[in-house]
């Protein structure tokens, strides 16, 4: 009797483990939350030296730049806009922060303060809302079209590297109501969070500007392959890339 009771007893264990090892199997993201790995300070580290060092061998440019948006249209020399970057629900052996949680549940990840060259006259989304860009958009300057090309407008964007908004390489980082209406359309689009976003990417040397919804679904998918694999000497590699496509003003208008 006691043998039949221990017995009945053991196999129960067994059970209730194997159900509860399934149950944490089901939660698991569909691949490892970027910011969760052993080159993760690496990362950091080397995106805040390059980013410094960066801001002081571009200083000349920045400050002409400055001038050129100043001098040539009415308005502040910097855009600021929200965008929505780093989700760390779900992050370090499953934990989640529930203040974050809480405050972020409809935003998809953490928002934060982006800036830019403006490219734009003042108040040109005033009517039509946050919208893609397009080529020969009525709403850039004349600078900011060279700006743009260049993609020059993003080198204040440096300075959020160095404030540990954003890396030098991640997915770009969207506004709160064009994330929303996305992640609504493509399934995949909210694992993007999963890593800092970029002032470049592997999805911005292979692929020009949106002009439709299924040109972010394929930038979709080379922001999740970027993130699977991700690690210094990658992104490393996709600076350099970028390069090319600055000075030939490739995947640009």
């Amino acid at each position: 009797m006691r043998s039949s009771l221990g017995t009945g007893i053991t196999e129960l264990r067994v059970a209730s483990h194997f159900l509860a090892e399934r149950r944490a199997a089901t939660r698991q993201p569909r691949f490892p939350a970027a910011d969760i790995g052993r080159s993760e300070q690496l990362i950091r580290v080397v995106n805040f030296v390059i980013a410094a060092l960066a801001l002081l061998i571009l200083s000349p440019l920045i400050i002409l730049v400055a001038l050129l948006v100043r001098l040539t249209s009415p308005g502040p020399i910097f855009h600021v806009q929200t965008r929505v970057g780093l989700d760390r629900r779900g992050g370090r052996g499953g934990e989640s922060d529930t203040h974050f949680d809480r405050r972020l549940s409809d935003l998809g990840g953490r928002v934060f303060t982006i800036y830019k060259f403006r490219s734009m006259y003042v108040d040109a989304e005033s009517r039509s809302g946050a919208v893609w860009a397009t080529k020969h958009d009525p709403r850039i300057t004349p600078v900011g079209r060279y700006l743009r090309k260049l993609r020059i407008d993003e080198i204040p964007q440096l300075f959020n590297v160095l404030r540990g908004d954003m890396n030098i390489v991640g997915p770009r980082p969207e506004r709160p109501s064009i994330f929303l209406q996305l992640r609504e359309k493509i399934e995949d689009y909210p694992l993007r969070q999963r890593a800092k976003p970029g002032i470049t990417g592997w999805a911005q040397v292979n692929q020009a500007y949106d002009t439709c919804l299924d040109d972010v679904r394929s930038k979709v998918q080379y922001d999740l392959e970027y993130i699977r694999d991700r690690h210094v000497v990658r992104d490393l590699r996709i600076m350099l890339r970028t390069i090319p496509v600055m000075l030939g003003r490739k995947q640009g208008w």
